[in-house]
């Protein structure tokens, strides 16, 4: 599995993690999304997103099942809720998700939405108190653009911003408009989820799958494979898929282990353009 630095930290996480969206919802599904994630792992995609809004923390249940025996193995992420995002509202959200995950301690912690309700300085000001609890590693935010990108690093001090975790995949390429170019200078490692486009990726028949489909015959990948590979050839990203079939875990897992050719890169870009507008990041 490839690797690139989270952050300033200098730690290698995976350019390819598990997300866990929708995951925990369905307890006749449990055993398959606990196997689903330990395929993943297997097969080097060791970083898994979480978050306590997911199935009102059921995803974190499964993650912690999952893990049980491996947590030595695996770099976990969970994020805070912004209804929850108060001083205290996030030191009593983060001790939650540990105690679900159960685990002592949270590789990296985001704020999942810029918070209405709360103001930032007081969730920054919570990361900071977790960090130096010994009860986080490393903090980070999730669907933030430049300005408050800027906000959460000012109100961190000397904590680094290390992610932000935002919508990313061929249709949907708005954040190389700003927020990507941002993060890369800062040192702000991007985690892109629904990275396969959350039900938008392009249907057999239509041009762009064919170029995806012809590009990966040629390494004997699929489309979705090549698609999840373009991603973090573009640097300083990490893409989470989720999969809850162990098939389809260790297509995932398996997507960065071949090299597209600068041709092949810009062949994509060119067949999935910059959409028009700019990114989004209305409070929750």
């Amino acid at each position: 599995m490839r690797t690139i630095p989270l952050g300033s930290s200098g730690e290698e996480i995976p350019v390819i993690g598990q997300g866990t969206w929708r995951m925990g919802q369905d307890p006749s599904k449990r055993s398959q999304e606990i196997e689903a994630l330990r395929q993943g792992i297997a097969h080097g995609a060791t970083l898994i997103d979480t978050a306590e809004m997911y199935a009102s923390g059921g995803a974190e249940r499964v993650v912690a099942e999952a893990i049980r025996d491996l947590r030595e193995r695996v770099f976990i992420v969970t994020k805070v809720w912004p209804d929850n995002a108060s001083y205290e509202g996030v030191l009593r959200a983060a001790r939650e998700s540990l105690k679900r995950l159960e685990i002592d301690r949270i590789d990296l912690y985001l704020l999942h939405w810029p918070s209405s309700q709360h103001p930032l300085s007081a969730t920054m000001r919570a990361m900071r108190k977790l960090v130096e609890d010994g009860l986080v590693r490393h903090v980070g935010v999730s669907n933030f653009g430049e300005r408050l990108l800027a906000e959460a690093q000012e109100e961190l001090g000397d904590v680094p911003l290390a992610c932000n975790q935002v919508v990313y995949h061929l249709r949907n390429r708005v954040i190389e408009k700003g927020v990507k170019p941002y993060c890369d200078r800062e040192r702000i490692t991007v985690m892109a989820y629904s990275p396969l486009g959350d039900g938008d990726f392009p249907r057999p028949g239509t041009r762009e799958r064919a170029l995806l489909d012809e590009i990966g015959a040629k390494y004997g990948k699929t489309a979705y494979q090549v698609a999840l590979n373009w991603l973090v050839t573009q640097g300083n990203v990490v893409v989470i898929p989720k999969a809850a079939n162990p098939k389809h875990a260790v297509e995932n897992a398996t997507a960065a282990d071949f090299q597209l050719t600068p041709e092949e890169v810009a062949a994509i870009a060119q067949a999935f353009p910059l959409p028009p507008g700019s990114f989004d990041d209305d409070m929750d």
